[in-house]
């Protein structure tokens, strides 16, 4: 339509000129318009200047596309995620009505049961939620990095279940909300809903283990898979003297003494949890027996052992992963623990140092086998938690 009042225009207002040129012949000759035909001003089409307008500005405006401060968002779940499970919660305005929320063995598609979840885990488990890293993964998409350790309260022993792994945030575009929340565990391989594995992983750790209620080194669970922990440990003090064999108890009494008050200053110093053997090299040819001691005790404030051949130290934590196990320890267990334990570490890109830790959390003379709690621990180098 636009086109055919144009061509109109262009016409007439040739027409109208008083002077044409036509091209005849190689030589150009000037005509002027006959006496008997008017000229009239070119009429003003309203019309005409929208439908141009119109067109132009399809033309040459693009479609804009929503905008997502991303950035902000990733900011947002810094500040917002650690409140997951506490008082204050989760940031309700931040979520769609509908939210598509799907873990291995759980599965929402609205807010409501979105929030009903994470209730109901708050109430039954008291979880412990860490969140490691968040960050942009895709154009309205966000990944967080993250541990959660819970106790079932509902079961007399309260058995701690610990889940590390990734989530998958979605944002929708139109509204700067979340809209889907997928989790990923990193202790089994099949994560879609339903997961029979997923399941057989959260019955496996209901399973009994007694941990004495005493003080022990701080760690932080970085990653859990299907065989060990990767855990970063906060430094701590031991007493230590030389041992025999990872399993054995040659030095024990001597460090025990120490602090039952066998020290300069007859001082008695809390027990703690758990007792270390620490084999130095590969070849477990140097072995040494361990206490640790409480955390508001420093390398200054302890009295000197009274003893030759007892030593306090402190050990710079770091990264280790860690083998859980039952049973009563002996020198063959504990050497095929330390072997599947590095086996798993090498399969998966990790670089596990020489030697290894016997860490016994029960006294074997008040304790049922089949409920004690051992671990053997490998120190890590240049782990990134990715």
């Amino acid at each position: 339509m636009a086109t055919s009042q144009l061509s109109g225009h262009i016409f007439r207002s040739s027409l109208h000129r008083r002077t044409i040129f036509r091209q005849c012949h190689p030589t150009s000759v000037f005509l002027t318009p006959p006496k008997n035909i008017k000229t009239k001003p070119l009429k003003y089409d309203r019309k005409f200047k929208w439908l141009i307008k119109f067109s132009l500005v399809d033309k040459q405006t693009p479609t804009k596309k929503p905008t997502v401060d991303m950035k902000q968002l990733v900011e947002f779940l810094y500040e917002d995620l650690p409140h997951l499970f506490d008082d204050q919660g989760i940031d309700r305005k931040a979520y769609d009505d509908y939210v598509k929320f799907r873990d291995p063995i759980t599965k929402h598609d609205s807010i409501d049961g979105y929030l009903f979840n994470i209730a109901m885990l708050k109430q039954l488990f008291r979880p412990d939620f860490q969140l490691h890293w968040a960050k942009q993964t895709g154009p309205y998409e966000i990944t967080t990095r993250w541990t959660m350790v819970m106790k079932f309260i509902l079961l007399p022993w309260k058995p701690e279940l610990v889940f590390t792994g990734t989530s998958v945030m979605g944002v929708n575009p139109e509204t700067n909300k979340f809209n889907s929340h997928v989790d990923y565990w990193d202790s089994i391989k099949n994560n879609e809903y339903f997961s029979l594995e997923g399941l057989l992983e959260v019955i496996k750790q209901l399973r009994i283990y007694k941990t004495p209620d005493l003080e022990t080194p701080s760690y932080q669970i970085l990653r859990r898979t299907a065989t060990y922990e990767v855990r970063k440990y906060d430094p701590f003090i031991v007493v230590e003297t030389e041992g025999d064999k990872l399993a054995g108890n040659r030095g024990f009494n001597d460090v025990a003494g120490y602090i039952f008050g066998k020290n300069a200053a007859t001082e008695k110093i809390p027990m703690t949890t758990p007792v270390f053997t620490q084999a130095f090299d590969a070849e477990k040819s140097k072995v040494s027996i361990q206490i640790v001691l409480p955390s508001d005790k420093s390398l200054n404030s302890l009295p000197a052992p009274n003893q030759e051949g007892i030593s306090i130290r402190k050990t710079e934590g770091g990264i280790a992963a860690a083998l859980k196990f039952s049973g009563k320890p002996t020198d063959d267990i504990v050497r095929e623990k330390e072997k599947q334990l590095r086996s798993s570490l090498i399969k998966d890109g990790l670089k596990p140092q020489s030697g290894c830790m016997l860490a016994r959390y029960n006294d074997p003379g008040r304790t049922w086998k089949f409920i004690m709690r051992n671990e053997v621990l490998i120190w890590l180098e240049d782990f990134k938690l990715d």
